[in-house]
């Protein structure tokens, strides 16, 4: 059974188009980016805004729990999809992508709260 170019024959076990692979690993390290940046963006936040800490703070602390959370779920989300392709099965939904959205509109509300006051 062929779908596109990302499986080859239906197997228990065999490698991948190395190129399905390779996205496989840009889609990982983009996330990985994006937990950098959340990262670097609540250290800043609660580290240099000392005019009200306790909003600064869970800004920061927001952002922070926010990057760990999708750094861990950009590793699960990568081992699943190298499994499914392995198998020729399909590709899981990947899950921090409403974790992302909600972590990140938590933050602007809190941001927005902060602006407000």
């Amino acid at each position: 059974m062929v779908r596109d170019n990302c499986a080859v024959e239906a197997s228990v076990d065999h490698e991948p188009d190395y190129r399905c692979t390779l996205a496989n690993e840009r889609t990982f390290l983009a996330w990985v980016r994006t937990a950098l940046g959340l990262l670097a963006g609540g250290i800043a936040v609660s580290q240099f805004y000392a005019s009200t800490p306790l909003w600064h703070k869970t800004i920061g602390a927001v952002c922070v729990v926010l990057a760990g959370a999708i750094a861990v779920g950009a590793f699960w989300q990568w081992r699943r999809v190298q499994v499914a392709m392995r198998r020729d099965q399909p590709l899981p939904r990947p899950p921090m992508v409403p974790v992302t959205v909600v972590g990140v509109c938590v933050a602007a509300l809190l941001a927005i709260a902060l602006v407000a006051l």
